[in-house]
């Protein structure tokens, strides 16, 4: 689960470090966002649900969060709906 939501976030620009033990995978949130302003673009264009890192915290502010709780063909079809929406993020 964890390396289809990496293939599916390196897609859209993100290079991140996969999480060796953990059943999230956080990300920053690109430019001329904020943790909650990404989520809710997420949610209302892609129909997709990601935590906005602002609910753990000031320093969560500035990243979301994915969780890896979900089956593989769920997180595929996440993942390419945030894509369609998004396509390649600028940082």
């Amino acid at each position: 689960r964890r390396d289809v939501v990496m293939a599916g976030l390196y897609k859209m620009g993100w290079k991140l470090q996969a999480p060796e033990a953990s059943i999230y995978v956080w990300a920053p949130v690109p430019k001329g966002y904020n943790s909650s302003t990404f989520a809710e673009l997420v949610l209302e264009q892609a129909d997709v649900i990601i935590t906005p890192g602002i609910g753990y915290g000031n320093y969560g502010d500035g990243y979301f969060r994915i969780a890896l709780t979900q089956e593989k063909d769920r997180l595929t079809e996440a993942l390419a709906r945030m894509y369609r929406v998004l396509g390649t993020v600028a940082f």
